[in-house]
C-alpha cells in the first residue's frame, strides 16, 4: 500500500501509544482491542467518546504507524496476538483474507455498504464474500493550476488523452521553464491509473498470470512514456523533487496527481495569493473521463476476536452516518457513504466534488496477495522502458515474466484444489 505524506509523518511520530476510551482501563479483560493508523487513530478517542455505548465493553485503541502496520499485522497473526477490530488499508484485505486473519462481514451487516462507491466496495469483496466495511475512502486525481491552464486557453484539463496532452503542450509553452505535469518515475500508481483507464486487467481473470502484454496495457504504457519523451513530465523520482509545494507554487509543473490528503497541504503550504489558483479534476482517459484506483481504509473483525458480536456492533456504530460525518470533521477523511457526502455538503465544494466524480470511476485492483510485489516489478520495468533501455515488446514480456514468477505458488495451489 502506498503511503501519503501525512501517513509518513504519522509513522515518523514514533512508538505506538496505548490509549483507553470509554471508561475502563487496560486491566479490563472484556475490553475490545482495536488497532488503527494515521489521523484516524489519533482521533478515535474523540470519536468513541461521542458514541452511546452504555453497558457495552470498553474500547482499547492502539495506534500503529502506517510504515510498520502491515508487518505488525502479519507477525501478530503468526503470534496469535491480533486485536478484535482493526483499520486495514484496502490493498491488504486480500492477503489477510487469504491467511484467515479476518472474518467475513455478517449477512445482517452487508447492507451497510448500500449507497457506497462501488469500486471501493468491490475492493472489500474477496472470493465473492465481503471481508471488510469501508471506513473512509480515497482515490487519486489531478490537482492543477487554474491560472496556468487559463493562460493556455483552458478552463480545466480536458478529459480525453489526446486533448489532455495537447493542453499540456500549450501549458508548457506559456511557461519560462519546467514541465506540465509531475509523474514521479518511481511511483507505480500513475501507470496503474492509465492502465485502468485504458481497460487493462493487469492480471488474467483468475489472477494467476500477468496480462501486461495486452493491447490495453500497451496503449497505456505507450501513452505513459510519451509524456516523458515529449518533455511534458520530468524523468525524476519523488525524492528528486525537494519540495513539491514550492515547485507547484512557482509553476514548475501545472498538474500534480495525488489524493485527498493533499487538500490540506494545498491550503496550508501554498501562499495566500495562490489559494484561488488551484483546483481538482478527475483523470482523463483514452476516450473520455479516466479511471483511478479505489483507496482508503476498511474496518475488519479479526478471526480470533474474543467476542465477535460485540466487535461487529462497534464496527456498526463507527459506520453510522452521524459518526462518519464526525470523522470527516475530525480528520478531513472522505466518508464512504454518499448520503454523508450530501449531508456534509462535500458535493457543494468543487474540490471534494471532483473526488466524488472520480470515486464513481474507480476499478478494484487484482485481489491477490502478491499484487504489491507485482506492481513494484511492473514499475521497475516501466522505468527502463521510459529511459529507452528496452522496447515495448521487451517491457511487457518482462512484466509478464516477473508477474508469472511471483504467481507460481498461486497457480500450484489452484491446480491442487482442482485436482482434489
Amino acid at each position: 500500500m502506498s503511503l501519503s505524506r501525512r501517513e509518513w509523518m504519522t509513522a515518523a511520530a514514533g512508538v505506538p501509544l496505548m490509549l483507553s476510551a470509554c471508561g475502563r482501563g487496560r486491566g479490563d479483560g472484556n475490553a475490545i482491542d482495536m488497532w488503527a493508523m494515521g489521523a484516524e487513530a489519533e482521533k478515535l478517542p474523540d470519536l468513541l467518546a461521542g458514541l452511546a455505548r452504555t453497558g457495552q465493553p470498553a474500547v482499547r485503541v492502539q495506534p500503529l504507524p502506517w510504515s510498520a502496520a502491515h508487518e505488525k499485522l502479519l507477525t501478530s497473526f503468526a503470534g496469535n496476538s491480533l486485536p478484535d477490530v482493526g483499520q486495514i488499508g484496502n490493498s491488504w484485505l486480500s492477503e489477510l483474507a487469504a491467511i484467515g486473519a479476518i472474518l467475513p462481514v455478517p449477512a445482517a451487516m452487508t447492507s451497510l455498504v448500500d449507497g457506497q462507491f462501488e469500486g471501493v466496495v468491490d475492493t472489500n469483496r474477496i472470493g465473492n464474500r465481503l471481508m471488510g466495511l469501508p471506513w473512509y475512502v480515497d482515490t487519486r486525481l489531478q490537482f492543477y493550476r487554474k491560472d496556468l491552464f487559463a493562460d493556455a486557453g483552458y478552463n480545466a484539463p480536458p478529459e480525453r488523452w489526446d486533448a489532455w496532452k495537447a493542453a499540456l503542450h500549450k501549458v508548457k509553452r506559456t511557461k519560462r521553464d519546467g514541465y506540465a505535469v509531475l509523474i514521479p518515475i518511481n511511483e507505480y500508481e500513475h501507470l496503474t491509473t492509465m492502465a485502468l483507464s485504458a481497460g487493462a486487467t493487469l492480471l488474467n481473470s483468475e489472477g494467476t498470470r500477468g496480462a501486461f502484454n495486452s493491447p490495453a496495457f500497451r496503449e497505456a504504457l505507450s501513452f505513459y512514456k510519451s509524456l516523458y519523451a515529449e518533455g511534458l513530465a520530468p524523468i525524476a523520482g519523488a525524492a528528486q523533487i525537494s519540495n513539491v509545494w514550492n515547485e507547484f507554487a512557482r509553476g514548475y509543473f501545472a498538474i500534480y496527481p495525488s489524493g485527498p490528503w493533499t487538500i490540506g497541504d494545498m491550503k496550508t503550504r501554498l501562499p495566500a495569493d495562490l489559494q484561488d489558483s488551484w483546483a481538482t479534476a478527475p483523470f482523463p482517459g483514452p476516450d473520455g473521463p479516466g479511471r483511478s484506483t479505489p483507496g482508503g481504509s476498511s474496518l475488519v473483525v479479526f478471526s480470533r476476536a474474543k467476542d465477535p458480536a460485540a466487535a461487529w456492533l462497534l464496527v456498526g456504530q463507527l459506520l453510522a452516518p452521524a459518526t462518519q460525518a464526525r470523522l470527516q470533521v475530525l480528520t478531513g477523511s472522505l466518508p464512504p457513504t454518499r448520503s454523508v457526502w450530501a449531508s456534509a455538503k462535500l458535493l457543494d465544494d468543487p474540490i471534494t466534488d471532483a473526488f466524488a466524480r472520480q470515486l464513481d470511476r474507480t476499478t478494484a485492483l487484482p485481489k491477490v496477495p502478491e499484487w504489491e510485489r507485482i506492481v513494484t516489478e511492473m514499475q521497475t520495468v516501466a522505468e527502463l522502458f521510459v529511459r529507452g533501455r528496452t522496447s515495448i515488446d521487451e517491457a511487457v514480456r518482462d512484466m509478464d515474466r516477473r508477474a508469472d514468477r511471483l504467481l507460481e505458488k498461486r497457480r500450484w495451489m489452484i491446480s491442487r484444489d482442482r485436482a482434489a
